[in-house]
């Protein structure tokens, strides 16, 4: 069930209208493979895919995995984040997302001391060719339900 709900995020307006689609994604949830397609409303004015956009497909992605990791226990809210165009994208573009056990079992640990944390991965987004088009660096924010 909970994995047909990231299928559902392709008709999420947000998604649907920026060209952002899961491209692929684990039955626990662990990963996902997002998809920025190369359409005309995805452009910028030079041609290029949207900066805009390219952040997007990263925005709610490695919060929502934390919060079906975790549990209901856990608060978790994205936090920040930060981009890096490193070059034009031109093509479709992809952005990967994993958690582990270790990572869950980290942060849960983490969180029997500490009344909160900032969880902090970075997302590469690449083309086709697997060319490094920029780096996110994204905090979740994740403490324990009172």
């Amino acid at each position: 069930m909970k994995r047909a709900l990231f299928y559902l995020w392709n008709l999420w307006p947000p998604f649907l209208g920026a060209g952002i689609a899961i491209d692929a994604i684990s039955v626990d949830l662990k990963f996902a493979r997002i998809r920025l397609k190369r359409r005309p409303w995805t452009r910028n004015i030079v041609g290029t895919q949207f900066g805009g956009s390219i952040y997007a497909m990263t925005d709610p992605i490695y919060m929502t995995m934390l919060m079906v990791q975790l549990g209901r226990d856990y608060i978790v809210w994205d936090k920040a984040a930060s981009i890096r165009f490193r070059k034009p994208g031109r093509s479709d573009l992809f952005a990967e997302f994993s958690i582990n056990d270790a990572d869950v079992a980290d942060i849960k640990q983490r969180l029997t001391t500490e009344a909160k944390l900032d969880w902090q991965r970075t997302v590469l987004v690449k083309d086709r060719a697997g060319e490094l088009i920029a780096e996110i660096e994204k905090v979740i924010h994740v403490r324990r339900k009172q």
